[in-house]
C-alpha cells in the first residue's frame, strides 16, 4: 500500500545558501522536490559553478517557472528566457542567470537533489 505525503517549501527538509540564492528541498518517498530562489544579478557560472566544479551545470532538469526571467544557454550555442507559467526541461550541459531586477523562484521536480552540494 503506497503512503500519501504531504509537505510544505515552508519547512523543508533541507536549505542550501549560495551567493544570490538557495535551493530548498522537499524530500518525499518519490523523490526530491527543490524550490530555487535566484537574486537578481545570480549567475550559475558565476556563483554555483565553483561549487560544483564543471563547466557548465551538468545537472539535468524539469522545472516550473513561478516568477522572474531565467535566460538559458545550452552547451549547443541554443538560448531562450523562460518566466513565469513556463516550464522547461533541460538536459546537462547549460548556464542560465537571472535577466532583469525581480528574482526568479522556480520549482525544480527533477535535478535539485544535489543541486549547490558541498
Amino acid at each position: 500500500m503506497k503512503m500519501t505525503e504531504h509537505k510544505d517549501f515552508a519547512h523543508p527538509n533541507e536549505v542550501r545558501t549560495f551567493e544570490k540564492g538557495r535551493v530548498e528541498l522537499l524530500n518525499l518517498e518519490a523523490g526530491a522536490v527543490g524550490r530555487l530562489v535566484l537574486e537578481p544579478g545570480w549567475r550559475w557560472s558565476t556563483h554555483v559553478k565553483p561549487i560544483a566544479g564543471t563547466a557548465l551545470c551538468e545537472a539535468p532538469h524539469f522545472q516550473y517557472h513561478v516568477s522572474g526571467t531565467l535566460h538559458v544557454v545550452m552547451a549547443d550555442g541554443s538560448e531562450f528566457d523562460a518566466g513565469p507559467g513556463s516550464v522547461t526541461s533541460l538536459p546537462s550541459g547549460h548556464d542560465a542567470w537571472v535577466v532583469g531586477k525581480e528574482p526568479v523562484v522556480l520549482v525544480d521536480f527533477f535535478g535539485a537533489t544535489h543541486y549547490a552540494e558541498r
